[in-house]
């Protein structure tokens, strides 16, 4: 793993071979060198992409930034890892790519174009609080129902059983409601999914059985995925590259 980020070997160890050549260089220019590389190497390969362009944002003008002139990227096909304490504007981040918030300055971009206003987004936003984006009024299979037809081999495949289709939130497990809330992304067939710490309240055969299928889905669907998670380990093992937000 390279200072800030991993892009691939070849890249990486390129731009920081090239800093080392640059007195007073330092680990934010190394990422603005390996991002500028990313975003050359996806317009030469004509890829979907979605990206975060001089972003700013704060929740009130009298505020402190979350966010001050934020660059972030990632091709269609590709996973991710989004690495960084608390308080480094991770789940806003989420939010802003998801369209679910607006930059105060900069862009979200999908494809170099604003995300679309109308019908379902291809960016999907999997929150870490289940039972915060589910309607607790409504039984679960109308909740599934909000992404089209329901696919009944996701289902089976993410471990939800038929008789939880009738209840509401309220009486399932946290885990089991995370299983709705990926089968709900999964299911509008997404260009994007951010994964916002999704597993991380969830026991390990849970946790496995949900990476598990959404790698398979992303894979096979040639889908972009941004894990945005504590755990570098985790990162490391599923994602393609690693973007710390601490140098951005």
């Amino acid at each position: 793993m390279g200072k800030c980020g991993v892009f691939t070997r070849f890249e990486a160890e390129s731009a920081e071979a090239f800093v080392a050549c640059m007195p007073g260089w330092n680990a934010y220019l190394y990422e603005k060198i390996v991002f500028a590389q990313w975003r050359y190497r996806v317009e030469e390969r004509c890829m979907m992409w979605l990206e975060a362009k001089r972003v700013r944002f704060r929740y009130h003008k009298k505020q402190e930034w979350v966010l001050r002139d934020f660059d972030f990227g990632v091709e269609q096909g590709e996973c991710v890892g989004l690495i960084a304490p608390s308080g480094y504007g991770k789940t806003t981040l989420a939010m802003l790519l998801a369209g679910y918030l607006v930059p105060s300055e900069g862009e979200i971009l999908l494809d170099g174009k604003p995300l679309p206003q109308k019908g379902v987004c291809p960016v999907q936003l999997i929150c870490q609080h289940p039972e915060r984006a589910i309607n607790p009024r409504w039984r679960l299979r109308k909740v599934l129902a909000e992404s089209g037809q329901i696919q009944e081999d996701l289902l089976v495949s993410l471990g939800i059983e038929q008789e939880w289709m009738e209840r509401f939130a309220r009486e399932l497990s946290g885990g089991e409601l995370q299983r709705f809330c990926v089968a709900r992304a999964l299911m509008s067939n997404p260009s994007f999914l951010i994964c916002d710490e999704i597993s991380t309240m969830l026991d390990v055969i849970t946790q496995a059985q949900i990476w598990n299928r959404i790698c398979d889905k992303a894979e096979a669907r040639n889908m972009g995925v941004v894990v945005i998670t504590h755990n570098l380990a985790l990162a490391e093992q599923i994602c393609s590259r690693v973007f710390d937000m601490t140098c951005a």
